[in-house]
C-alpha cells in the first residue's frame, strides 16, 4: 500500500530504466573522417599484437620446460592451466585497456557478433578485423624475432586438431566456445543490466576474461582453443606449416558460426528484440 501511495504521489514511473543505444548505421562514411575512428583501429592493432605476443611466447615457453628431450620435468612449467590464464589474464588487461577506446574487441568474431546486432558498422567492423589480423601476425612475427629457434621447434603456437579428434569434434568446439564468449560479452555490456544492477559494481572485462580462461581449459586439448580467427592466422602465418593451413578453416568457420548464434540468442531471445519490433509495429499502425 505504502508504495503505490508513493507512486500515486509522485506519479507512474517509467517501466523502462534504461535506454538501448541506437543500432548502427549499416554503412556510416561520416566515421571515415572522424580520428577517433583511426584511434579505435590503432588500439585494436596493437592490443592483439600484445595479446599473440604473450600467449605465444607463454605456449612456447612451456613446451621449452616440458620437452622430454631436454630430460624436463613432464609437470614442470605453467601448465595447461598456466596457458588458459596467460589468454584469459590477457584479454581482461587488454579490454580493460581498450574498451574506451575501440570497445576492446581484439577478436573478429566478437565484431563480427557486434555487427550482427547492430552494434558498429560494417566499415568499423572489416576495419577492426583487418586490424586485429595484421596486429596477431605481427605480435607472432615478434616472438619468432626474438626466439627463433625456440618458435620453430615448439610449433609456433599455432592451432591445430589434435590427433584422435575428428573434424566435426574440432568444429563443435570452436563453435560452442566462442558461444560462451560473445554471449558474455554482450551480457557484460548489457545497457539494461547496468542500469538495473548499478548497485553492483561490474567490471565487464573481468568475466569476458574469465569466459576466455575456461574456455582454454576445456579446449586445448582439442584444437589449442582458437576462437579468435585473428590469433589462429596470426600464428599460421608466421608458423606457415601444412597442418595449420589445412585446418585454419575450422579456426574461421566455428568461431563466425558460435559468434552469430551468441547474438541471435541474446538479441532476439534474451532481449526479445523481435517481439519488441513486432509490438512497435502494431502500435504505430493502430494510430
Amino acid at each position: 500500500m505504502a508504495k503505490g501511495a508513493e507512486v500515486a504521489e509522485h506519479g507512474s514511473f517509467s517501466s523502462k530504466d534504461y535506454h538501448d543505444p541506437p543500432p548502427a548505421r549499416l554503412i556510416d562514411p561520416e566515421e571515415l573522417i572522424r580520428w577517433s575512428f583511426y584511434r579505435a583501429i590503432i588500439a585494436e592493432f596493437i592490443a592483439t599484437l600484445l595479446f599473440l605476443y604473450i600467449t605465444v611466447l607463454t605456449v612456447i615457453g612451456y613446451k621449452s620446460q616440458t620437452d622430454p628431450a631436454k630430460n624436463a620435468d613432464a609437470c614442470g612449467g605453467v601448465g595447461i592451466l598456466g596457458i588458459a590464464w596467460a589468454f584469459g589474464g590477457m584479454i581482461f588487461v587488454l579490454v580493460y585497456c581498450t574498451a574506451g577506446i575501440s570497445g576492446g574487441h581484439i577478436n573478429p568474431a566478437v565484431t563480427f557478433g557486434l555487427f550482427l546486432a547492430r552494434k558498429v558498422s560494417l566499415i568499423r567492423a572489416v576495419l577492426y578485423m583487418v586490424a586485429q589480423c595484421l596486429g596477431a601476425i605481427s605480435g607472432v612475427g615478434l616472438v619468432k624475432a626474438f626466439q627463433k629457434a625456440y618458435y620453430d621447434r615448439y610449433g609456433g603456437g599455432a592451432n591445430e586438431l589434435a590427433a584422435g579428434y575428428s573434424t566435426g569434434t574440432g568444429l563443435g568446439a570452436e563453435i560452442i566456445g566462442t558461444f560462451v564468449l560473445v554471449y558474455t560479452v554482450f551480457s557484460a555490456t548489457d545497457p539494461k543490466r547496468n542500469a538495473r544492477d548499478s548497485h553492483v559494481p561490474v567490471l565487464a572485462p573481468l568475466p569476458i576474461g574469465f569466459a576466455v580462461f575456461m574456455v582454454h581449459l576445456a579446449t586445448i586439448p582439442i584444437t589449442g582453443t582458437g576462437i579468435n580467427p585473428a590469433r589462429s592466422l596470426g600464428a599460421a602465418v608466421i608458423y606457415n606449416n601444412a597442418k595449420a593451413w589445412d585446418d585454419q578453416w575450422i579456426f574461421w568457420v566455428g568461431p563466425f558460426i558460435g559468434a552469430a548464434i551468441a547474438a541471435f540468442y541474446h538479441q532476439f531471445i534474451l532481449r526479445a528484440a523481435a517481439v519488441k519490433a513486432l509490438g512497435s509495429f502494431r502500435s504505430s499502425s493502430r494510430v
